[in-house]
């Protein structure tokens, strides 16, 4: 989430510059833009680690509901209302810039109603079926971008020529420039599930070493899986081919077990409440730097900014006014978080 606000800050924009090219500063910030078409950056990682996670915390939410005495279709009911609410959020952003109308579903909060929902209906299953079914989601959706029979849309992995692209023409929906497609969602709800999964194994009475042995094998597998079949089916984060499910999910994996040891295990947990305070209040957060909120922020401090450093140069002042931008939108959360102020949906 910390990430995702400082995107809307348009710091790695500034930070990518033309007239930085060739230096490591801008050779880092190209790992903080997507890949144009096939290949893997780090942040293709972004929404699959935001999905996963949010997996992660469902059987400790239905645990919560369950010890608090609500009943299974209280729970089921709660749920469903939770994904038409993200459903409805998601598209409904889409409507704020151009002050009209639009039926898009691409963005993350609309992917997630679908693939949390998918992930609940399935969580109370044994381990082994939740995966055959996260399997054969991403197996469906190689079929039908490899099989369909549509002419001008039967190349399986050409930008805008592809059944995602077909999908999204039908109601209106399709994002021509950006590439990206709303059936993403289907074989992304295999993060959410792999979460569900994770989550559970923590919550288990398995030993400690046992957990994170089980993670890193998750892990390597969905690495060495992805990239191996990247020469058959090249990993496309735009539209979500298995290859890129698969190697992003291994990540996850990953990523979750270094947490895990660090935190979990070692105790190193101080250092972790700056991204904290942005986890507690994600959907506010998110919504508000959508909506406005970080460029209400920017037009504040801009002049002061430019009046203290425009010295500096135009580039060097915009990085500036970037950087205090995103650290107002963090004390935002902090904030919130130090009046226990959490919204929530």
């Amino acid at each position: 989430m910390f990430l995702l606000i400082a995107e809307f800050t348009h710091l790695f924009s500034f930070l990518h510059d033309p007239s930085l090219d060739g230096s490591f500063i801008y050779s880092l910030a190209e790992q903080f833009h997507h890949h144009p078409w096939s290949g893997l950056r780090f942040w293709d990682l972004i929404q699959p680690y935001f999905m996963f996670i949010v997996g992660v915390a469902m059987p400790y939410s239905l645990a919560n509901r369950e010890k608090r005495g609500k009943s299974s279709s209280q729970i089921t009911r709660h749920a469903f209302q939770r994904a038409f609410l993200l459903l409805f959020l998601g598209w409904a952003l889409y409507c704020i810039g151009p002050g009209r109308i639009e039926f898009r579903f691409q963005n993350v909060l609309a992917q997630l109603s679908v693939t949390y929902i998918f992930a609940f209906l399935v969580m109370k299953k044994r381990a082994w079926v939740q995966i055959l079914i996260s399997f054969l989601l991403i197996a469906l959706t190689e079929i039908i971008y490899r099989g369909f029979p549509v002419e001008g849309f039967n190349h399986a992995f050409v930008a805008n020529e592809n059944f995602g692209t077909w999908l999204d023409l039908q109601y209106g929906g399709a994002d021509l420039n950006g590439h990206w497609v709303s059936f993403n969602a289907i074989p992304t709800t295999a993060h959410t599930i792999w979460g569900v999964l994770a989550g559970q194994l923590l919550m288990s009475q398995r030993k400690a070493s046992q957990k994170l042995r089980i993670l890193i094998i998750a892990g390597l597998i969905g690495i060495i899986a992805g990239y191996g079949l990247s020469p058959i089916t090249p990993i496309i984060k735009r539209i979500s081919t298995s290859t890129f499910v698969i190697v992003s999910g291994g990540w996850a994996f990953l990523t979750l077990a270094f947490s895990y040891w660090l935190i979990g295990m070692k105790k190193r947990q101080k250092w972790s409440l700056f991204f904290r305070v942005v986890g507690l209040n994600p959907l506010f957060i998110y919504l508000f730097a959508h909506v406005g909120g970080a460029v209400f922020i920017e037009a504040i401090i801009h002049p002061f900014t430019f009046l203290l450093f425009g010295w500096m140069g135009t580039l060097t002042a915009s990085i500036i006014t970037s950087a205090i931008v995103l650290f107002l939108l963090w004390y935002i959360c902090h904030w919130l978080n130090k009046r226990k102020i959490y919204i929530r949906i």
